[in-house]
């Protein structure tokens, strides 16, 4: 797997010949490197966790400059469409459900948060080789996290942890411990002044609260590979 963070909730996932994006919030977002377009290339599917403008971001753009299919919540589709994305280019769907791409099995699950469209998500990717990634979206620490380990053996979470709108970093050291995640790459800091400003006590809560999970040092715009 090869990710790229681009700051707040933004990520590129690339494996098995597959290209994602998550919450692609670019302008407006401070960590995003300048120059971004130029790092977009084929995209096969963007995804939108909820309606927040810090989360839709340029999805739709994206999505008109590279053909890529829109994955979100259905109740958010008239807006997107609204943008000027075809209906055959949006992919709703809705909460427990999965949707197959290329291989890929996209399932959206419950996130604990706001949206003034439909309910707040997050996704779990399942790429053609086995490789499994979680995206949190937006959400509050809640106890259902652990069925998630039951139906899936995660690599990767991607979990908000900036506190005063999410999870804070001990949640989010706590929610490792109920996924089981083998890797966490830390999200939603640092964009704004109202949310943790760096990862410090998210790395000691992790030692706490799941030793076992390897914990990313993400730089923005440059691409890490997971195992």
């Amino acid at each position: 797997m090869l990710l790229t963070w681009f700051g707040h909730s933004n990520f590129m996932l690339q494996e098995d010949g597959l290209t994602l994006l998550i919450d692609p919030f670019f302008e407006g977002n401070p960590k995003a490197p300048a120059g971004w377009k130029k790092s977009i290339g084929h995209v096969d599917a963007v995804l939108v966790t909820h309606d927040h403008g810090d989360h839709v971001g340029q999805a739709a753009e994206i999505c008109h400059g590279t053909g890529a299919k829109l994955i979100c919540l259905f109740d958010l589709l008239p807006k997107m469409q609204a943008k000027g994305l075809h209906p055959e280019q949006m992919y709703g769907m809705n909460i427990g459900g999965t949707v197959p791409l290329g291989g890929l099995r996209i399932k959206m699950v419950q996130a604990v948060q706001s949206s003034a469209t439909g309910s707040p998500a997050g996704y779990i990717l399942t790429f053609p080789g086995g490789f499994c990634a979680y995206h949190s979206g937006d959400t509050a620490l809640f106890s259902d996290m652990k069925l998630l380990r039951r139906f899936f053996d995660i690599d990767l979470a991607m979990l908000s942890m900036g506190g005063w709108f999410t999870m804070d970093a001990v949640e989010a050291a706590v929610a490792c411990s109920f996924l089981h995640c083998r890797n966490v790459a830390p999200m939603h800091w640092g964009t704004f002044p109202l949310l943790a400003q760096d990862t410090d006590a998210f790395a000691v809560a992790l030692k706490e609260y799941a030793p076992d999970t390897r914990m990313l040092a993400l730089t923005p715009g440059t691409p890490v590979e997971v195992a």
